[in-house]
């Protein structure tokens, strides 16, 4: 987690949120662009969303970003997928990214345990 006021996931989230609207006021175009391309790249085609979403989440592991582990967690929950579905996207992570993924395959249950406690 990072050391920013947030302590859960979902504060992490909402921090994140609040902050790409900040940087948008900076860089308009580069953050309209770039929620274009996040958009585009998540939308159903071939693979569905839940699919994508989860790559996104496991992709996130192996790179050690935890405000990416916030939003993939998040939506890939909101897409439908399921403890199962995320824990075997994590192993695939772990696979690719040795121990150091396993560590943050962690914070992704962590997350993932906040976000449905949230919802509740």
């Amino acid at each position: 987690m990072t050391s920013h006021d947030t302590n859960t996931y979902p504060k992490q989230l909402d921090h994140i949120i609040e902050c790409q609207k900040k940087l948008a006021d900076y860089q308009p175009d580069m953050m309209a662009s770039f929620e274009s391309l996040h958009h585009a790249s998540i939308a159903g085609g071939a693979l569905d969303k839940k699919t994508k979403e989860l790559i996104a989440l496991a992709i996130a592991v192996v790179s050690r970003c935890d405000g990416c582990i916030s939003f993939h967690t998040h939506d890939a929950l909101e897409a439908g997928a399921s403890e199962q579905e995320v824990s075997e996207a994590l192993g695939v992570a772990v696979l690719m990214g040795g121990g150091p993924a396993m560590v943050y395959a962690t914070h992704v249950v962590d997350a993932m345990t906040q976000f449905k406690t949230n919802k509740d």
